[in-house]
């Protein structure tokens, strides 16, 4: 929805208001979003309460900062190494973002995960509305220990959120799925989230995870969320920070502009030392198998993974996601990484098709952000698989799944890609020796 910009100005000019947003902007890098123009400048920062109303002046709708603290968020650029991005990092903050059409359902989820972070000794939670269907909860970086096995905490980034989001999901699960079911039947929550019995009930047993989601893929350097006290362009609400024993209670109609009152503010407590060291020690403990692929060589001519698959040989889903996307761009942006790493492709082949198919999306991805994503997998080295064909939350959410008549054959993309490859190639081979052995024959007399 369109914010007229006598709402904008009307909220963003009360003092309070600017001096919240100030707050939470300390060490941060700030984005600055203009409605359907999108964002300003990066990096950017907030250093005065007069910025905030100048910006929106100029037509500023929202604010975001990162998660990552910064010695200089000015120095940041696309073009810095993994090196240099550490050098400037001073820490991170702990931001989970839960994600469902459905608000109440995020708030069963974001209470679970509050309770799952207090049984681990953490008390030091802030939580706060997006604005619109989600919640973030949050834990600030002094929470956390100064090392995790011997590594600076601070240089434990994107890898520990994530290792942390995944760990506390799994713990919640089942509890997840047993409160989501007493607050509704599965069907009603299908119809709710417009998805198939099928795709909720796997095996006999509900999936809370195909319901909504506790953001681990946009955990990633750089990243920015919805600053708190910040319009949210989509519902015209105001994304406000609660209480954590408050989030059940909630109610929408105290993030309308005129309801909103500024009584507290978001990651500012000041945590026990080591409080959350449980909590990170145990997530990095917490045994998570990755899908490794093992490429074995074959006999012959035919190429492996680790010389490219050629584009010819990609699956259906692949090739639709490279047409170019409304919905699911960085979904489609994590799929597409893991995907051509694990075909073989070179970094710098992969970054430039990854630009050429930003090109073709209606509303392109942010530079950094592919950039982000090169950047973090040239460091990680591990070749992983994209997700399996039966991960719905992917390609049937994305809209990409078009199986043809070699699908039913494998369970994931770049199973697709090599075996499809592999069957050319012996077929091509066949056709070879069949003709050679005819050229062969030695010709009978009349």
């Amino acid at each position: 929805m369109a914010i007229h910009l006598s709402t904008l100005l009307k909220f963003y000019k009360r003092k309070d208001i600017c001096d919240a947003i100030i707050q939470a902007a300390d060490d941060k890098e700030i984005a600055i979003k203009f409605g359907d123009k999108g964002f300003g400048k990066r990096p950017d920062v907030l250093k005065y309460p007069k910025d905030v109303l100048e910006f929106a002046k100029k037509g500023a709708t929202s604010f975001h900062c990162s998660e990552e603290l910064w010695v200089n968020p000015l120095q940041l650029n696309p073009t810095l190494s993994r090196k240099d991005m550490d050098e400037l990092r001073k820490g991170w903050d702990l931001v989970l973002d839960i994600d469902c059409p459905v608000w109440e359902y995020s708030a069963i989820a974001a209470d679970l995960l509050v309770q799952a972070m207090k049984y681990h000794g953490v008390n030091t939670i802030s939580v706060k509305f997006s604005g619109n269907h989600g919640f973030h909860i949050a834990v600030p970086f002094k929470a956390f220990p100064r090392t995790v096995h011997g590594k600076p905490t601070r240089l434990l980034f994107p890898e520990g959120p994530r290792k942390i989001a995944g760990y506390l999901g799994e713990m919640i699960r089942p509890h997840l799925a047993r409160k989501l079911v007493e607050y509704e039947n599965i069907k009603t929550i299908c119809k709710n989230i417009g998805k198939d019995f099928k795709e909720v009930v796997k095996n006999g047993r509900f999936d809370p995870f195909e319901v909504l989601q506790i953001d681990t893929v946009l955990i990633a350097t750089r990243h920015l969320y919805r600053m708190p006290y910040a319009f949210n362009e989509k519902s015209g609400l105001i994304s406000i920070p609660i209480k954590s024993e408050d989030i059940l209670k909630f109610k929408k109609e105290d993030a309308k502009p005129e309801n909103v009152k500024v009584n507290m503010h978001f990651l500012d407590q000041k945590p026990e030392p080591n409080e959350a060291k449980k909590l990170i020690l145990q997530a990095f403990d917490f045994e998570v198998k990755e899908q490794e692929i093992k490429i074995k060589q074959t006999k012959g001519d035919f190429s492996s993974p680790e010389n490219a698959v050629p584009v010819e040989y990609f699956p259906p889903c692949i090739n639709s996601i490279l047409k170019g996307l409304q919905d699911g761009k960085k979904r489609s942006l994590f799929v597409l990484m893991n995907f051509l790493h694990s075909c073989g492709w070179e970094y710098d082949k992969i970054e430039e098709l990854l630009e050429n198919w930003n090109k073709k999306n209606p509303e392109k991805l942010r530079e950094v952000i592919i950039k982000g994503q090169v950047r973090y997998h040239k460091a990680n080295k591990k070749k992983v698989l994209p997700p399996n064909c039966s991960n719905k939350s992917y390609y049937l959410d994305m809209h990409v799944c078009n199986p043809d008549n070699f699908c039913p054959r494998i369970k994931n993309p770049v199973n697709y890609a090599i075996l499809k490859q592999k069957l050319v190639y012996l077929t091509k081979t066949k056709k070879k020796k069949k003709k050679v052995k005819k050229t062969n024959k030695v010709p009978i007399d009349q």
